[in-house]
This record gives structure tokens, sequence and C-alpha cells, in this order.
């Protein structure tokens, strides 16, 4: 995968991605929301081992991307995409960005990206986001983006040693299409 927009480039990890991925991956800020924990050096490049190779297209499987900054050629955090293991016209998206580069709008340009990529494949129906209820910041981009709310569930998974409850957003195509 390979996609552009003004700032960012979406692509496959490589090995040269192993600094800037550990410096975001390690620390645990950034992680408090995220499924993952706080990640070693040798963690870090055997995850982008794994990922570096995939292509997106196959149901049930996250396949992880760069998100590198096309003006300083810097990775500046990952994302990934999930086609629904029953239906490929379904996704879910997720954003990792760098404690560096936070607060910029790359989170929001990267979602868009992926948006207009995912909504171009002819028959693709919707996206669905599961959020964190105290990930204010995760929130907010996604109403920002115009994802409705469709539901709340309350203390549905033990998450890092607690009960924690999440929200569940979606698009549909004719609704991002329509902005």
């Amino acid at each position: 995968m390979h996609l552009n927009s003004n700032r960012i480039c979406i692509r496959n990890l490589k090995d040269s991605d192993l600094n800037d991925f550990f410096s975001y991956r390690s620390n645990p800020e950034i992680t408090k929301y995220q499924g993952f924990d706080i990640m070693t050096i040798g963690q870090c490049k055997d995850f982008i081992d794994s990922q570096k190779d995939m292509q997106f297209g196959k149901a049930g499987e996250w396949v992880q991307y760069a998100i590198e900054d096309l003006e300083t050629n810097r990775l500046i955090g990952d994302c990934a995409i999930k086609l629904d293991d029953y239906d490929v016209r379904i996704a879910q998206i997720g954003i990792t960005i760098s404690h560096e580069f936070q607060q910029k709008g790359y989170a929001k340009e990267t979602m868009k990206t992926i948006l207009d990529f995912l909504f171009s494949i002819e028959d693709f129906h919707r996206v669905v986001e599961i959020v964190d209820a105290e990930n204010k910041a995760s929130i907010q981009l996604l109403e920002s983006l115009g994802f409705k709310k469709e539901g709340h569930f309350v203390e549905n998974i033990f998450f890092k040693g607690k009960w924690g409850s999440e929200f569940q957003y979606a698009m549909l195509k004719s609704e991002y299409n329509n902005k």
C-alpha cells in the first residue's frame, strides 16, 4: 500500500523505521488507550518484521502501516486497517501518532486518507471504530469527521488491569460521499 495526502505517506513499515517506531511505542502515554502495551526495541523489530510485507485485503487481519511525513521522510506514527472477519465491505482503522507529532492534524489527515481509499473501493460499505470512553482526543477526531456514535458498552472489557467502557462509532460510505 502507498497512499499520499498533502503532508503524509501511508506505506508499509520498513527496517529503517525502527528507531522512530520504538520512540513512541515505548511511551506509556502513547499506549494508554491502545490494545498493545509498551514495547522493547526487540519487540518493535519483530513487529516491523511481521508487518513489512503484509498486504491489504485479507478478511479479519490487521495490517499495520507507517505514517511518514513527506517533508522530512520521518516516521511520525502508524495506522492499521482490518477488514471484518465475515464481510470485507466493513473495516476498522487504528491510528497511533508519536508524542512528538500530536495535535498537529496528522491523525485527522491519516483518517481522511484511509477513508478516501476505503470508500473508493466498489461495494465498500462502512467503517466501524471502537474507542475507549475515556479517550477524548479520539472521540473528538471521530466526531469531527462525521462518525456517528452507535453504542456505549459499559465496563465491557478488562483492559490493562481494570474494567473499561467503550463507544462504538461508524460511518457509511453514503454519509462520507455526501460530505
